[in-house]
């Protein structure tokens, strides 16, 4: 018996914080990125949170990676989500945080066909495919329908899209491999310290290979690496699996959709990035066929139970 409840006022103000957290952290690897390489910079973020997630479980008394016999797909889910963030700090020297961020949060319409594909309980239906064409239709509004800025700079701009959208297909890669091996029993913490520790062997290697490794110790950097490190990696995702235990997934999912909202305004806010008319048609597309995908189940819900209160009231 799912035993999963509604949200209530905390789960919504806690999602509230989360999103603003999630959209920040594209703005802070932007805002950063000439003092302190976005590669280098996740890397050494996700290495610290890795530290800090298995003193939490040495600490509570958790078993070690090798419990449960799933280092085989931790190794897996590790590595796509070391790619992950590959693609998106090199994808931020393209392209801006706002683009990125949206780009990025089409993991769901992956996760969903990948889902559908490997899980017979996961089928898609019909309004869900509608979402899903509403989302590539975004996509490729967004790609194409861009103010002339003169062709180097729109080439530049479109291949750190590009990243990004693939940053999207590891996130939803990632999201499968999790939900349909011996990963998708084991504890929150297990999890993230395999995500956390692919990221950190992925990335630090790749940032000194391709020459990514500018380090200027700014207050400005100490504060980000702080934020990141702590605040992201490591709190804000382990507030998030809390919240997925105890409340329903898809509403949760529904207002996560929030992240990339706060991240086109915030990136225009704090990093004077400008909003492209048609980019902005075709990410407010692409998160609505986002939300039509992830809270089907949930508008289903609130549809029959709108109908049977109006069937009820027009009973005699």
């Amino acid at each position: 018996m799912d035993t999963r409840q509604a949200l209530d006022a905390r789960a919504i103000g806690l999602m509230v914080v989360l999103c603003l957290t999630w959209s920040l952290q594209q703005i802070a690897l932007k805002a950063s990125a000439q003092d302190f390489s976005p590669i280098l910079q996740i890397a050494v973020r996700s290495g610290i949170a890795a530290a800090l997630v298995g003193l939490l479980m040495w600490r509570q008394g958790e078993g070690s990676l090798l419990a449960g016999g799933a280092w085989k797909p931790g190794a897996v889910a590790g590595a796509l989500f070391g790619l992950e963030f590959l693609l998106v700090g090199e994808g931020l020297g393209h392209t801006s945080a706002a683009h990125m961020v949206v780009f990025l949060y089409t993991a769901p319409i992956f996760a969903a066909l990948g889902l559908q594909w490997k899980l017979p309980s996961e089928r898609l239906a019909p309004a869900q495919w509608l979402g899903i064409l509403m989302a590539f239709a975004g996509i490729a509004i967004a790609f194409l329908l861009r103010d002339t800025q003169g062709h180097q700079a729109w080439s530049r701009m479109l291949w750190g899209d590009a990243l990004g959208l693939l940053g999207g297909v590891a996130w939803g890669a990632t999201t499968v491999v999790i939900r349909t091996t011996r990963l998708s029993g084991l504890p929150a913490t297990q999890i993230l310290l395999y995500q956390l520790l692919g990221a950190f062997a992925l990335l630090l290697p790749a940032a000194f290979l391709m020459g990514h490794t500018t380090f200027n110790p700014t207050p400005m950097v100490w504060a980000t690496l702080a934020f990141q490190s702590v605040v992201v990696a490591f709190v804000s995702f382990l507030v998030w699996f809390w919240l997925m235990r105890h409340y329903l997934a898809s509403r949760l999912g529904v207002l996560s959709f929030l992240t990339p909202l706060f991240g086109v305004v915030l990136g225009a806010w704090l990093l004077n990035e400008p909003i492209e008319s048609g980019f902005l048609a075709g990410a407010l597309l692409v998160l609505a066929g986002v939300v039509l995908v992830s809270g089907h189940a949930w508008f289903g819900q609130l549809w029959r139970r709108m109908m049977g209160e109006r069937q009820g009231l027009s009973a005699p």
